[in-house]
């Protein structure tokens, strides 16, 4: 796949929720994923570890009321979109995020991705 249909594939996935299996079907297996200083998992390397992370971020939302991303924007072997939440996480109150992401595509599978967004406390 090319750069443009793995961002087209993931911004779908992502429009449907199915974050998973955005994971399953386009991440590679030595997937590097980066978060800013002050979330909870700065750095995880690897399939398995990216499935964890995903997981672990599953377990401290207690409800979803909205999410919106942007198309991408694609240039070489990478692409952005912005993907705005609204959620409310467990024993917090509702709480809107907001973030840039930065993924690199190699042989036609998400090799890295980076998030640029202001961390916040969770649990309040």
């Amino acid at each position: 796949m090319t750069t443009q249909e793995v961002a087209n594939q993931l911004v779908a996935y992502c429009k449907q929720g199915q974050f998973n299996e955005a994971i399953n079907a386009l991440y590679g297996d030595n997937i590097v994923s980066i978060e800013p200083d002050g979330a909870p998992m700065k750095e995880v390397r690897g399939l398995d570890a990216v499935k964890q992370k995903s997981e672990h971020f599953n377990s401290m939302v207690e409800e979803v009321h909205g999410m919106e991303i942007s198309e991408p924007i694609v240039a070489d072997t990478f692409f952005a979109c912005t993907m705005k939440m609204d959620v409310t996480f467990k024993g917090a109150p509702r709480s809107s995020m907001e973030e840039v992401c930065l993924y690199k595509v190699e042989n036609g599978k998400i090799t890295q991705e980076e998030f640029f967004f202001t961390p916040q406390n969770p649990q309040g």
